[in-house]
């Protein structure tokens, strides 16, 4: 009977904190598996350009940035293997991952499962993510600079996207359910001072307007039912963002909006168990923090190793 193999760290989720642990780990000399369910790349990958990434002054796409990450970290040694997690037993020694490729065994695992953004749930949204629907206006606001945006939703996110967005579109249309923001008091002023930003309150979007691209949505007024049409170039939808951590339940500990419990060490409730990325409780899920948080999981994970855990 041949024997189990056990992986020094697998690593779940291929996104930007993914492979910058898979390239910490690979590169100290660790047993190293990344398990990527799609392709490499994470929500990353659908940024037709990303202009905030250190070292790429005319800004670089998600996929390309990707492609990158992984190849270094496979230079390094690193696997990759396509194949979807269906299982994972984390308080077991060694650890247990059972995906529709074979099961697999670590000493240590890095989650970087990610976050998605929740969708309006329209018609035709899907199909119209890079041709006027967004989720992330720090990712995909140049492309609007100087054009007509709406954001949709009432929280700190909505309102940090609108201001974000009002410092490069020509105007910022910000469509909220309720007839105030759930958002932090702190945002009122700034907003009420940005000279282009103006407010449709107590209203939802309906329809998203559009041939090849977005050209509009059309509101519906909450209240009164009414509906109109508003013209634009583009919708960023910022109602939230849901954690991929299904498979965790009952394991790790999370925090209330389903995000694993973690801190800038990345340790989780279950020793040998590092958080990564836009998973785990943060302020910011940006490419650079969930990188900086690969870096951390291995550092973690070597005095773990070592017996220093």
């Amino acid at each position: 009977m041949s024997k189990t193999h056990v992986y020094d760290m697998i690593i779940v989720g291929g996104g930007p904190g993914g492979y910058t642990a898979a390239i910490y780990a690979a590169s100290a000399g660790l047993d190293t598996l990344v398990l990527e369910k799609l392709s490499a790349g994470g929500q990353m990958a659908l940024s037709e350009e990303i202009n905030n990434y250190p070292g790429f002054e005319e800004g670089v796409d998600g996929y390309t940035l990707a492609e990158k990450m992984q190849r270094q970290a496979e230079r390094f040694g690193a696997r990759t293997v396509y194949a979807e997690v269906e299982r994972m037993e984390l308080a077991a020694e060694p650890k247990v991952l059972e995906t529709g490729e074979g099961v697999f065994h670590a000493r240590t695992v890095a989650l970087a499962t990610g976050a998605g953004p929740r969708e309006l749930g329209l018609a035709d949204e899907a199909e119209l993510v890079g041709r006027g629907v967004a989720y992330c206006a720090a990712c995909d606001g140049m492309r609007y600079r100087g054009k007509t945006v709406v954001v949709v939703g009432g929280g700190n996110s909505a309102a940090g996207d609108a201001l974000a967005l009002s410092r490069i579109a020509e105007k910022v249309i910000l469509v909220h359910r309720r007839d105030k923001l759930r958002a932090t008091k702190a945002y009122d002023r700034p907003l009420s001072q940005a000279g282009n930003i103006e407010f449709r309150w107590n209203s939802a979007v309906v329809e998203l307007l559009h041939g090849d691209k977005l050209s509009g949505v059309r509101l519906r007024d909450v209240n009164t039912g009414e509906e109109t049409e508003l013209a634009c170039d583009g919708v960023f939808i910022s109602v939230g963002r849901k954690p991929a951590t299904e498979l965790v339940k009952g394991q790790l500990e999370l925090d209330k909006n389903g995000y694993i419990a973690a801190d800038e060490t990345t340790k989780t409730s279950l020793p040998g168990v590092y958080a990564v990325g836009d998973v785990r409780t943060k302020a910011l899920r940006q490419v650079v923090t969930a990188m900086a948080d690969g870096a951390a999981a291995v550092h973690m994970a070597e005095e773990y190793l070592a017996g220093g855990e």
